[in-house]
């Protein structure tokens, strides 16, 4: 603990965003970090907790105390050292993790946590500044080859894990490039895709091949890549979409997020679309269904193409503006957020399920809901009632449905792999050995867990490299 009067002596003080009117006319991030001194003050403020929760609150266990400490001392290359021990690629967490440190911090009691994700994004965007980041090669090769299916968060932390433990490494990914998700779902304005180029150019470097363009299940079939490798790590996404099932969803102007979100990113990128469909949100009336990370990139995307008005709709009740802080802490709360994309403009509303759509020559245009009331049923859990006379419509010339995700796709890979999935439809595999029903075969991130972050992907990630490490070698030094 370097400055052990350093949460009195300093404010929080956060990253400030560019205002809204300049932002939405690029695609470019627009977070503007802090100087290298301010990063030091909000470092000292780190209380050193005897039982640091920002530890425990964050998926990848990163050791936040120490590189603040060492960020207030000014000794940025150690600190990039402690933060790469538990994290391979903190600037991707460091720009789109929601930070479940901070809320765990001691210091949030009083709303006033460290700015824990602002410190972390400082010391990795200074260590590729200065040169500091460099491919790790292994000593010596094993020998043996693993197969990594998916190449989001999960896939590269694995692969990366995987080839500095001296395996060869093939990551897979049916898409024209690397990154998953963080590629082609979310957005440049939340993170440039340049953060995921540098990290492959390090990944080459340690010995991973990268073969995108590659539908494993299509292109080559499962039972083809066991037969040719020693090991294969499934870490394909939770990409199946949940979709709204009413009247009038067969109407031209409803698409799945995804759907919205891909083509734009790869037209953002100067990349064909390859036979994809791009949705213009330009002069329409958009509204967007689910309240969730993946509904807010549709926000900020859909006024960057420069939408006449963008409404989000959640089944849920609004959440307080503050959670029950003795309750709850430090564990995450529930509670009223608003992401850089809401504050753009769009409306919200809560409670409300959409009943049908309508439209003019098949196409969009009225959105029909009703208002809903959350009661206690007989068994304590809450019930859905719809209000008597809450009807009302919503001008619509563009749904989007962000609702979620209900697991990996099931046909091709999973069923020819033969891997056995669990109660709600994911790869079944512990978190201890990630093993699935076929030994050579593993199963990371929303593969495995469902829909989650990219920091709990990058946590499985790793763990489940070290699994397979020491299923090849029958040991690991690779850490947990």
């Amino acid at each position: 603990m370097g400055k052990p009067t350093g949460f009195l002596e300093y404010e929080r003080h956060d990253r400030s965003y560019l205002k809204v009117k300049e932002r939405v006319k690029t695609w470019n991030e627009f977070v503007q970090p802090l100087s290298d001194s301010e990063a030091s003050k909000q470092g000292a403020r780190c209380m050193d907790c005897g039982v640091p929760f920002c530890h425990n609150g964050c998926p990848v266990n990163n050791m936040i105390p120490d590189w603040n400490n060492l960020v207030y001392l000014n000794d940025w290359r150690n600190a990039l050292e402690v933060l790469h021990s538990t994290n391979n690629f903190p600037e991707f967490t460091g720009r789109i993790c929601p930070a479940p440190c901070e809320e765990a911090c001691t210091l949030n009691i009083n709303d006033q946590p460290v700015t824990i994700k602002t410190i972390e994004c400082s010391i990795v965007d200074k260590g590729w500044a200065e040169g500091w980041i460099q491919p790790q090669p292994p000593v010596a090769r094993t020998g043996k080859r693993v197969a990594v299916i998916g190449s989001g968060p999960a896939g590269m932390a694995a692969a990366q894990q995987l080839a500095r433990a001296g395996h060869a490494v093939v990551l897979f990914e049916k898409q024209d490039r690397i990154g998953g998700l963080m590629r082609y779902g979310i957005p440049d304005f939340k993170m440039e895709k340049h953060h995921i180029d540098r990290r492959m150019t390090q990944m080459a470097a340690e010995g991973v091949e990268f073969r995108p363009g590659t539908h494993i299940g299509v292109d080559i079939k499962g039972e083809a890549l066991l037969a040719e490798y020693d090991a294969v790590m499934v870490a394909a996404g939770a990409e199946q979409p949940r979709d709204l099932e009413v009247p009038g969803r067969e109407l031209k102007g409803v698409h799945f997020a995804m759907d919205f979100l891909t083509p734009n990113n790869k037209k953002v990128a100067g990349d064909p679309l390859d036979g994809l469909n791009w949705i213009d949100a330009k002069d329409k009336h958009v509204v967007v269904i689910g309240g969730g990370d993946t509904g807010s990139d549709c926000i900020g995307t859909s006024f960057r193409m420069g939408a006449k008005s963008v409404t989000q709709l959640e089944i849920l009740p609004q959440p307080p503006e503050n959670e029950d802080k003795p309750l709850v802490w430090p564990y995450w709360p529930l509670k009223m957020r608003t992401s850089s994309s809401q504050e753009e403009g769009a409306g919200r509303d809560w409670a409300v399920l959409t009943k049908k759509l309508s439209g003019r020559n098949g196409v969009v245009d009225t959105l029909h809901a009703v208002r809903l009331e959350w009661v206690k049923g007989a068994d304590g859990r809450l019930q859905m009632q719809e209000m008597k006379g809450s009807e009302f419509t919503l001008k619509a010339d563009l749904v989007l449905l962000a609702m979620g995700f209900t697991g990996p796709v099931r046909q091709g890979l999973l069923e020819q792999l033969g891997v056995k999935l669990d109660g709600r439809g994911n790869v079944a595999a512990d978190t201890e050995s990630y093993q699935t029903s076929v030994p050579k075969v593993f199963a990371s991130g929303d593969a495995r867990r469902g829909q989650s972050l990219v920091v709990w992907a990058i946590r499985e990630g790793r763990q489940a490299a070290r699994a397979v490490d020491h299923f090849l070698m029958g040991r690991t030094d690779l850490p947990r």
